[in-house]
């Protein structure tokens, strides 16, 4: 197997100005990405890839057309049957409870284990073999991995498990598949409804949230942590 260079696993910290520029390492194609999630983050991360030309196909709990529910395997692959072969696979949807850490109980604890983490890793597991050759998988985590506040116990666990785990699964995957992580702060325009929970915490635009989702899915980077 061969040796994964030290660079392409570090924790990768970025501004706006770094993330302009077009990367040509997909070919220029139009790429067909398969997203799972709502939310600000995935508004982001949406608009930006059609922005570059690229087909994306949108799935969540509530959708129409696409309805899926990460905690069900079965909603998992009965989606990807139904969408079929992808050049790349993000996902934004995930949640873990708030509470104070010595009144969070198993039960609290298995509904993050369960929805925000395994739902992400159990979505990359099933859609690696509907990806074209050397397609992308793009999680979501968030500051809380780095940057906890009280009553995040629960949430900054599954955020860094979340991190290591893209790590390490992209050893595994060169040459297969490409895995990265977005690990953004609370966005601009999620701001007046969650500013409370983050108090003094500096916030980005979805702009650039967006662009690093771009970044995961156009260049040959894995194992980042695209840290905003």
């Amino acid at each position: 197997m061969r040796r994964v260079a030290a660079r392409d696993l570090r924790t990768v910290t970025f501004s706006e100005r770094a993330i302009r520029g077009r990367s040509d390492t997909y070919g220029g194609r139009n790429l067909k990405i398969l997203h799972v999630g709502a939310g600000d983050v995935g508004t982001a991360a949406t608009a930006a890839l059609r922005a570059r030309g690229h087909v994306v196909v949108t799935a969540h709990r509530a959708s129409a057309s696409n309805p899926v529910d990460l905690t069900a395997p079965g909603s998992v692959t009965g989606l990807l049957e139904r969408v079929g072969g992808i050049d790349a696979v993000i996902c934004t949807a995930g949640s873990a409870p708030f509470g104070a850490w010595d009144e969070l109980d198993r039960s609290a604890w298995m509904t993050g284990l369960g929805n925000k983490l395994l739902g992400q890793v159990e979505l990359a597991q099933a859609a690696v073999p509907y990806l074209a050759p050397s397609g992308s998988v793009t999680l979501t985590s968030g500051i809380l991995s780095r940057e906890p506040v009280a009553g995040s116990a629960v949430a900054s666990a599954v955020n860094g498990a979340l991190e290591a785990w893209v790590r390490s699964v992209a050893l595994e995957g060169q040459g297969r598949f490409r895995i990265n992580i977005v690990s953004p702060t609370l966005l601009a325009e999620s701001k007046e409804r969650y500013q409370d929970y983050y108090p003094g915490f500096p916030t980005v635009d979805g702009q650039v949230v967006g662009q690093a989702f771009v970044r995961s899915v156009e260049t040959l980077e894995t194992g980042r942590v695209y840290a905003i």
